[in-house]
C-alpha cells in the first residue's frame, strides 16, 4: 500500500495564519495561495530549497500586499502552522502493515523525518518516499516507481491513497489501484480486507 501524508495522515491548524491574515487586511487563504504556487512550493518539495528560503519568498510576494515585517510574519505562520495527526487513520495503517508492505509517498519537504518523529509516526511505514529526498514530485511516473520498488511489487499489486485526484490518476494510469482520500470511512472501506483483525 502506497499511501500520502498530507491531508491523509497529517493535517495543519491554518486558525492562527488566518487570524494574522484578518489583522492584516487579507482575505484568508492568501499567504497560502501565494506560498503554494508553483513557482514557490516545487523547490521546496524537491529539496532545493530550504523552508526558511521558502518563508524568505512568501515574505517578498506578499510584500506589495503587507508590510515586509507583516509578510514575514504571515510566511512563518504558514511554514509554522501546527500539525496533528488523525488517530483513526493511523491506526488503519498500522493494521494494514501487518498485511503489506506500507510506503508512505508524499511531496514534503527536507523537515518531513523530524516531523513525522514528533507525531509519533517515525515506525508508521516500511519505507518513506519523500519528493524532497528522490528530487521528483507526484504526479510525475518516477515517484511512483521509487515507491513501488521500495514495496518491492508491481503497479498492478499497489494501492496508492491521495487527497489529491490528479496524483491518484497518475497512479491508476500506471496500472495502480487508487482510492481518492475523503475521510477515513472511505479509507476503511478500501482497506478493510487487509485488516488482520
Amino acid at each position: 500500500m502506497l499511501c500520502d501524508v498530507d491531508n491523509v495522515i497529517r493535517f495543519y491548524d491554518t486558525a492562527p495564519l488566518a487570524e494574522l491574515e484578518r489583522a492584516a487586511g487579507l482575505p484568508e487563504g492568501t499567504t497560502a495561495d501565494v506560498a503554494f504556487a508553483p513557482e514557490l512550493d516545487l523547490p521546496l518539495l524537491l529539496g532545493k530549497i530550504t523552508k526558511e528560503k521558502w518563508v524568505h519568498s512568501i515574505a517578498s510576494a506578499l510584500t506589495g500586499l503587507v508590510p515586509r515585517a507583516q509578510a514575514r510574519e504571515l510566511g512563518a505562520a504558514l511554514a509554522n502552522a501546527p500539525t496533528r495527526c488523525d488517530d483513526a487513520v493511523v491506526d488503519m495503517l498500522r493494521r494494514v502493515r501487518r498485511r503489506v508492505p506500507l510506503v508512505l509517498v508524499t511531496n514534503a519537504t527536507l523537515d518531513l523525518e523530524r516531523d513525522l518523529e514528533s507525531l509519533g509516526l517515525a515506525d508508521l511505514a516500511d519505507h518513506v518516499v519523500n519528493s524532497a529526498r528522490v528530487g521528483v514530485a507526484k504526479p510525475e511516473r518516477e515517484i511512483y516507481e521509487i515507491a513501488a520498488e521500495r514495496a518491492q511489487v508491481p503497479f498492478q499489486r499497489c494501492l496508492f491513497v491521495d487527497d489529491r485526484i490528479e496524483n491518484v490518476e497518475a497512479a491508476v494510469a500506471l496500472g495502480m489501484s487508487g482510492v481518492h482520500y475523503l475521510g477515513p470511512a472511505g479509507l476503511r472501506t478500501a482497506v478493510g480486507s487487509l485488516f488482520d483483525g
